[in-house]
């Protein structure tokens, strides 16, 4: 039958355990057919995602289906879309494969073509085939990997002429197998997500073509709202039978999470070719994001890091980055990369050349976030585990790490998740102490790590924040480079002390508290007017000057009011003795207060642990060196995981 994956001569071996749950042995798989790469899929998996994100209708009219898609006379329908492209340029870069196939069922009259496009977007037909009289019927139609190495991709076009209808279904994207096929196991980590976990399972139990991509899925929840306390865990459980592997631990983060599905798959694993794919618990899941990034791992030349992309789930037709990198240097993760599309509307066209919004140049990740990751066994086996981080950065500094071992990242277009928008997540938040300590870690390993340099950013960072009146934020980057010069000590119980502790510290910060916009502590709700910044001064240094000096004397343009999230700059923020602040979640305001004790006794604090950092951070960076491959080890992990 057209369109059929390769297939195994036999399933992973699974065995009963003590805890009563299945153990599965991952073992390779002998191919016995062609390898699909991807589905030619026409709507998506919720009705929140557009269609037009799978296939364009350019004239006339059409039914689409998730899994089929007919055109009445006189219609052209395009799939030069995000889901519908094949991305040959990676596929060209990266692997063993030299040519690709779409294999289609067709019923009816009309043309079927391969169109592709370079690195400036300009498209051409690679290969056409017209229909006449089809009867469910199996078609082929082959394109080169030859011509793509800078970018490109590669679709599927439809069309009718007048009196014509046609109907195709089970359009696959398939290349040639490898001689063996990697088991791949999905891990989730989750933490009182019980009903996005779920829906999560349910949607990979309700896909069998992804589904028979996958060994094992493992679920690490370590919440207490479980996931097995829902209604639908019984019968999702059932669908997946001896695949699913549901785990209880304490709270160890998302490192923590995640880690347990690589400790799982390498501890019941006869084959060092394995791959885990982590997947977090409250994405809106396009199943057939398993099935490309599974096909992509098992023909690249080498192993790779296979990173998903992340599509806003608020704004469903919004790609977050085509792929990023961080600058370690400045501690600052999430950095497009060159030519990366950035918060793009995959529906729309680029202001500047006005084409479609569409990544045509290939691009070398820097990392890719664990909202969907693939790893291959190959390179834990070489480097290790993620660091015990709790979370954030974990990601990064894998990728990185994995880089210096010769394992890069690719970010491959078109495998997506839709994920909660970064940008609604405010960063006056607790887990601000995570991202800046391990960011500063991170550094630490993977740069020269320029302690002057560091000093200097983090110093800049405290002045616009006690400007801005976030002393809560201030306590938490002193508390963060601290922790970062106790050494590598602070990292030995995976963070659950340092979780406790700055939350302890926030909260003794009321700013760093949310309230209903109609109900501000001390605060008439009437009183509070809007009062909108000015532009970005062109004279920021003299700027700050002026607004250091009078925080300092204390004085203040404004004594209250109102400022949107996207106006609280520093420059605005610091004219107000009092000032509500729209949280960045819009689901409420922050209000800050004016207070000259806490100002001073916060810089002076944060100027002793920044000089220190400035003075002791070379050595601190040996300590971290010295202690990487322990604590990085299966044997740390299976402390942490108490077993």
């Amino acid at each position: 039958m057209p369109g059929k994956a390769a297939a195994a001569t036999g399933q992973a071996a699974v065995k009963p355990a003590p805890n009563g749950h299945a153990e599965t042995t991952f073992a390779e798989h002998v191919a016995t057919g062609r390898l699909t790469a991807q589905r030619g899929l026409y709507a998506g998996p919720a009705p929140i995602v557009s269609k037009d994100l799978y296939s364009e209708l350019e004239f006339g009219s059409v039914a689409r289906e998730r899994g089929e898609i007919t055109l009445e006379p006189g219609t052209k329908v395009t799939g030069n879309t995000y889901f519908g492209r094949f991305p040959a340029s990676y596929w060209q870069r990266w692997t063993h494969v030299k040519e690709v196939t779409v294999e289609a069922v067709v019923t009816g009259d009309g043309t079927l073509t391969i169109g592709a496009s370079d690195v400036e977007g300009d498209a051409r037909v690679v290969a056409a085939e017209i229909v006449k009289g089809a009867s469910a019927t199996a078609f082929t139609l082959t394109a080169k990997l030859d011509k793509f190495y800078d970018g490109g991709a590669l679709w599927l076009d439809l069309e009718t002429e007048a009196a014509q209808t046609l109907k195709v279904e089970q359009v696959r994207w398939t290349v040639e197998s490898p001689e063996k096929i990697r088991p791949t196991a999905v891990t989730i980590c989750t933490m009182n997500r019980a009903d996005d976990c779920l829906k999560n399972l349910q949607a990979l139990a309700g896909d069998i073509s992804s589904l028979d991509t996958l060994d094992a899925i493992y679920v690490a929840d370590q919440g207490t709202d479980r996931v097995d306390s829902r209604d639908g865990f019984e019968q999702v459980a059932k669908d997946l039978g001896a695949k699913l592997h549901y785990i209880t631990q304490p709270n160890l983060g998302g490192a923590g999470g995640f880690t347990r599905g690589l400790y799982e798959v390498a501890g019941h694993t006869a084959t060092e070719h394995a791959n885990v794919l982590f997947m977090d618990d409250d994405v809106l899941l396009e199943p057939d994001l398993v099935i490309r990034m599974t096909a992509f791992s098992n023909r690249t030349v080498d192993p790779v890091i296979v990173g998903g992309q992340m599509l806003n789930l608020l704004h469903p037709n919004q790609l977050h980055v085509g792929a990023e990198y961080a600058n370690l240097n400045t501690l600052e993760p999430g950095k497009p990369v060159e030519h990366s599309l950035s918060t793009a509307d995959l529906l729309g066209i680029d202001e500047e050349t006005l084409k479609p919004n569409r990544q045509e140049r290939r691009l070398d990740a820097g990392y890719n976030g664990w909202w969907s990751c693939l790893i291959p066994y190959e390179i834990v086996k070489a480097i290790g585990y993620p660091m015990p981080f709790f979370f954030q950065w974990d990601d990064a500094e894998y990728s990185y790490r994995a880089r210096g071992a010769g394992f890069p990242t690719v970010t491959l277009p078109g495998a997506g998740v839709w994920h909660a928008d970064f940008h609604w997540k405010d960063w006056d938040e607790w887990h601000r102490y995570f991202n800046l300590r391990n960011s500063i870690i991170t550094a630490a390993l993977h740069s020269p790590f320029n302690t002057n340099l560091v000093a200097r950013v983090l110093a800049a960072q405290v002045v616009r924040y006690l400007l801005g009146m976030q002393y809560g934020l201030t306590a938490t980057l002193i508390k963060a480079v601290e922790d970062f010069l106790e050494g590598p000590e602070i990292l030995r119980d995976g963070g659950v002390a340092a979780m406790k502790e700055i939350r302890r510290i926030r909260d003794d910060y009321p700013e760093t508290k949310r309230h209903n916009a109609t109900d501000v502590p001390g605060i008439a709700s009437n009183d509070i007017g809007i009062l909108n910044s000015a532009p970005r001064p062109s004279l920021q240094r003299v700027i700050l000057l002026k607004r250091v000096l009078d925080r300092i004397l204390g004085r203040h343009r404004h004594s209250l009011g109102a400022v949107p999230t996207d106006e609280a700059n520093w420059w605005h923020i610091s004219l107000f003795e009092t000032v509500v602040v729209t949280d960045a979640s819009q689901e409420g305001v922050r209000v800050r207060k004016y207070d000259r004790d806490k100002m001073f006794t916060l810089a002076k604090r944060a100027a002793r642990v920044i000089n220190r950092l400035r003075k002791e951070g070379g050595a601190v960076k040996e300590q971290y060196k010295r202690a990487t491959p322990e604590l990085t080890s299966r044997e740390n992990w299976k402390r942490l995981y108490e077993l």
